[in-house]
């Protein structure tokens, strides 16, 4: 914790704390923050924002039939964790080449269609709904629901826990990305960390303004951990087979 409170408190001292000796004796300042808006971070901001919650709506929403359709018996678990364990970086360079064919490449679209669908919260899902009596499915069949019937309101509202703890996880995994849009984006379209880095190498002596970006940069994934954290927890120390 004693890096996280120095963060937050450095990011309230003014320029005069950090020079002064007695850093300690200087009281709160907001000039860190205000200075943001002239590095232009806000616009990042919002940008990393609107891009990571798109991103989390689709792949909730590609990932629940997926899950769904596992565990009701198709056979395509083992081609998911085969998905799952490919790193990242791996697909760098095939996929700059695939959006680059697509016209894709300077647009926003390169940092949302790549990340539609999540081998990981596929696989959380589908670990969620083993935890489900399947006679719950047999019972809704049997009185006529259709399978997306039983998938968004019988399967769904079992799976809140699961799905709370993947879109926290996959917003923070989205919202923590720096080398894929450094390669796919233009300047149009800074991401947050990727201004956070650009303001640590433009600002690197002035600790006041970095440690008011770098909690700023920190809050969205603090705030909803924090509205989300007994689901994750939930999830996690329900297990995963």
């Amino acid at each position: 914790m004693i890096p996280f409170l120095w963060l937050l408190y450095s990011a309230f001292l003014s320029a005069d704390g950090f020079y002064s000796g007695q850093p300690l004796k200087i009281s709160f300042s907001l000039e860190n923050f205000k200075s943001l808006g002239q590095v232009n971070l806000w616009k990042p901001l919002l940008f990393s924002l609107l891009a990571s919650s798109i991103v989390v709506t689709l792949q909730i929403l590609t990932s629940l039939p997926a899950a769904y359709a596992i565990r009701a018996g198709t056979p395509l678990l083992g081609l998911y964790l085969f998905f799952f364990a490919i790193p990242a970086e791996l697909m760098l360079v095939p996929l700059y080449g695939l959006l680059q064919k697509l016209h894709l490449l300077n647009s926003p679209l390169a940092l949302i269609f790549p990340f539609m669908a999540s081998p990981f919260m596929v696989f959380l899902l589908y670990q969620g709904m083993l935890k489900i009596p399947w006679e719950y499915v047999e019972a809704a069949r049997l009185d006529g629901a259709s399978e997306s019937r039983i998938m968004f309101q019988t399967m769904l509202p079992l799976l809140l826990p699961e799905l709370a703890a993947a879109s926290v996880l996959a917003f923070a995994g989205h919202w923590n990305l720096v080398l894929y849009p450094k390669v796919v984006l233009s300047q149009d379209f800074p991401t947050i960390q990727v201004a956070l880095s650009e303001l640590m190498r433009a600002t690197s002596n002035n600790w006041g303004v970095l440690g008011a970006a770098a909690l700023v940069t920190s809050l969205p994934i603090i705030l909803l951990y924090g509205v989300f954290e007994r689901y994750v927890v939930k999830t996690f120390q329900g297990g995963l087979k």
